[in-house]
């Protein structure tokens, strides 16, 4: 049984068709088609049916794509246990967010693709939460407070937050001291969240309401240096406007609560050797960048 056209299952399985599961695996869909024939005529069972709208597993599909999965990443770790000692080759799909990734964690893949020539890594950024399974990735970097889920994770450093707005608008609305003051003043938004406070060593949530809202801290950024509200950002996103002047924090007596940045990987397998070097890649460029890890403007 070869054990691409496993994979080529279990991928075709996981995306929910062929068309999604040839562009996982950069190939073509007849490609792809002649895989799943070829394993099905061998094992004599339909594993998955097709139609227009996609392929959907069949019964003895899903009973299989357990065991073809499973099978796929004990050749996966038996494979790594061959390579000279550090090397890495094969294909690794991360997750990243919009906000930070593109600054500050690019250069850590971009540093481990240049370690590992044999190595291809796929990256996509994005600010919403993906479903690792069902698109495919080996691993997502999340930031923040961690919703409950079956997802294995790894803290790889602290992410600090500040409340932050510039001179223009605090010359024209004065800055906020309190919560209750807070919701006076026009928010930055992301989303619908509510932001979190600390009143000593209890936390606060404020539901501020503002009228720019996007879906990225970059844009958010853009929107408080044009004096447009109160932003609700991470230090190592906007580290050179506080060191400028050109962001000022404001509700220092209530700063933000210590969230924290996580590669998140599915569960039920071991961590590959790839996700493994790529989380301690990341975990010393938290050490070796002091303004990702701690919420001093200096």
């Amino acid at each position: 049984m070869d054990i691409e056209e496993l994979r080529t299952f279990v991928e075709v399985a996981d995306a929910g068709g062929i068309s999604p599961a040839a562009l996982r695996l950069g190939v073509s869909k007849s490609i792809v088609s002649r895989r799943l024939f070829r394993l099905e005529e061998e094992l004599g069972v339909q594993l998955l049916a097709r139609s227009t709208r996609g392929a959907a597993l069949t019964e003895a599909g899903v009973t299989f794509r357990d065991y073809a999965a499973r099978v796929c990443a004990e050749i996966e770790a038996a494979k790594e246990t061959l390579l000279p000692a550090g090397d890495l080759r094969g294909r690794l799909r991360v997750a990243a967010p919009l906000s930070f990734g593109p600054t500050h964690l690019a250069p850590v893949l971009a540093e481990m693709a240049r370690r590992h020539p044999e190595l291809h890594i796929h990256t996509s950024y994005s600010d919403q939460v993906v479903d690792l399974i069902a698109e495919g990735y080996d691993c997502a970097i999340r930031l923040g407070h961690l919703a409950d889920s079956n997802l294995l994770a790894r803290c790889i450093g602290p992410i600090h937050g500040i409340v932050v707005a510039s001179p223009d608008y605090i010359k024209a609305h004065g800055s906020p001291e309190t919560p209750d003051e807070l919701l006076s003043h026009e928010a930055l938004m992301q989303g619908t969240d509510p932001w979190q406070l600390m009143d000593g060593d209890k936390i606060l949530t404020v539901r501020p309401q503002g009228r720019f809202k996007a879906d990225n801290g970059t844009a958010l950024v853009a929107a408080a240096l044009a004096g447009l509200g109160i932003a609700y950002l991470p230090t190592g996103l906007i580290h050179e406007h506080l060191v400028t002047g050109a962001l000022i924090p404001v509700m220092t007596r209530h700063p933000v609560p210590v969230a924290g940045a996580y590669v998140v990987r599915p569960p039920g397998q071991q961590a590959t050797r790839k996700v493994r070097v790529l989380t301690e890649m990341l975990i010393e460029c938290f050490k070796q960048a002091p303004y990702l890890a701690t919420p001093s403007v200096a």
